[in-house]
Parts: structure tokens; sequence; C-alpha cells
């Protein structure tokens, strides 16, 4: 693979993915959250949306695939993705100046982007187990 075809693959994948996490967006308002941040990004980690349900923020990473060839989505959420967005969680809070600090927990919003086929979606509520 040349520079140039590797290049357009990524960004191909990064519209892939952009496209994925506006769609979860909507997705997760239809449902009666509230977007407050999309792509919120530290030093230490990223997260895709954050988001109100009632008085819980809810810290989403969005996984999108065009089949489940590879496993589900939700699958590529490891320990160290994790541990990134629980990093960027904090310092978000700290940011923000949330205290005391609400109700937080972290989702997962899987999107399975056959193509030429409507999107579908998977909502994992708490898929850390933290309980919030």
């Amino acid at each position: 693979m040349t520079v140039s075809e590797e290049r357009d693959r990524y960004r191909t994948a990064r519209a892939f993915g952009q496209g994925a996490e506006e769609a979860a967006a909507r997705f997760l308002e239809a449902r009666g959250m509230r977007v407050l941040a999309r792509s919120f990004r530290t030093r230490s980690g990223e997260i895709d949306l954050i988001v109100r349900h009632g008085e819980v923020l809810v810290f989403v990473e969005v996984k999108a695939r065009a089949s489940l060839s590879w496993g589900r989505p939700s699958e590529a959420v490891g320990w160290r993705k994790r541990a990134r967005m629980e990093r960027a969680a904090r310092f978000f809070l700290l940011r923000q100046g949330f205290h005391p600090e609400p109700p937080c927990r972290f989702d997962v919003v899987e999107v399975l982007a056959r193509p030429g086929e409507p999107w579908l979606f998977r909502h994992l509520e708490d898929a850390f187990g933290t309980g919030g």
C-alpha cells in the first residue's frame, strides 16, 4: 500500500467514525439524553460523547463496524481505553467545575453500519460497571 492509499484509507475511516458518532448522538437524544460535549480530548484520552441522562453524567464511547466478522464493536473497548476514558472524565469534571460531583457512568454505543442497510445501534449502559 502506498503512502497516498494509506492516507486515503485513514481519511475514509475517520469520516466513518465521525458519522457514527453523529448518528450515536442523535440516537441518544431520541432517548431523552442531552449532549453536552463531543470529541472531548485531553492529553490522556478522548471521550466521544458526554451526555446528561436525568441527573447522571454519562461518558460515551462510540464503536462502529461495517460487519461483525471481527466481533462486536464493544469488544474493542479494552482496559487501556477504559483507563484513558476515566482519566479524561476526571479532567472534564475538574475543568467544568462540577462540585459536588454528579453521579457518573460510562456507556458504549455500538453502531453496525452495513453498506446499503439502515444502521443498527446497541446501547450498553454502565458498560464499565461503575454503577453511576
